[in-house]
């Protein structure tokens, strides 16, 4: 069981099985999968969305594809079913 802290900054935007429909801004990341790019080798720690109490790794992907990139946060939370995350609007 993971004891680290949570990252500050991060939300839950989908929990899904694996290639279910998503959209970050527009882009659906299982479709460009192949295209992901870790943005570090360290990890977030991020809470599952619907048991809070848990802990989970998540690593940070940017994703381009003309005329459009993103940033997001993933992790399989159990067998097949993924966590989305994106980073909170720190202007508002």
């Amino acid at each position: 069981m993971l004891t680290e802290e949570f990252t500050d900054g991060w939300k839950p935007i989908h929990v899904g099985f694996e290639g279910a429909p998503l959209s970050i801004n527009g882009i659906n990341p299982w479709l460009h999968a192949g295209n992901w790019r870790r943005v570090s080798q360290e990890h977030i720690v991020v809470p599952h969305p619907a048991y809070p109490s848990e802990r989970h790794r998540a690593w940070v992907y940017e994703l381009t594809i003309p005329g459009k990139a993103v940033c997001f946060a993933a992790t399989e939370l159990s067998n097949g079913v993924w966590g989305f995350y994106v980073q909170r609007d720190t202007t508002s």
